[in-house]
């Protein structure tokens, strides 16, 4: 879709929240945890951009996620109900996180990759670990260990 300025814009079936300024959108269908991700990364520090439906515009070659129009920072937690969290109003997608699949390999050797609104963006699958959260958010924050230096 083309905004009248423009602006090529996506919407995803996802949930995204970002650590910073970097955004990881959570993708997979219904039921498969991701507002209960999203919720534990809200949980350790993240900013809710936008639940179920993510809007991906292409700024400055860049893909960013926009929080909706309405209902600003508000998630549902499946159980309790429409919560209010800490929200954004926009971040840079770095992450698409895939709740579709497991990621079996303890070290995957290649990154997969995806593409929202024309951009390669690396692609995680799940990890049935407590740790994945964490793992997400210090990803997020810090980025990929490179040692190639």
């Amino acid at each position: 879709m083309i905004d009248t300025d423009g602006t090529l814009i996506e919407n995803h079936h996802a949930t995204t929240v970002a650590v910073g300024t970097a955004a990881a959108m959570i993708v997979g269908p219904s039921g498969s945890g991701k507002s209960a991700l999203a919720l534990e990364l809200i949980g350790m520090g993240a900013k809710l951009i936008s639940d179920d439906i993510s809007r991906v515009a292409l700024i400055d070659g860049a893909p960013v996620v926009l929080a909706p129009d309405h209902l600003h920072g508000v998630i549902e937690a499946r159980g309790v109900g429409l919560i209010q969290v800490p929200w954004g109003a926009e971040a840079r997608l770095h992450l698409v996180v895939d709740m579709s699949e497991n990621q079996l390999e303890r070290f995957p050797r290649s990154q997969l990759v995806t593409t929202v609104v024309g951009c390669a963006v690396e692609r995680v699958l799940r990890v049935d670990a407590p740790y994945f959260a964490s793992a997400l958010y210090h990803l997020l924050n810090n980025g990929r260990f490179s040692d190639t230096n």
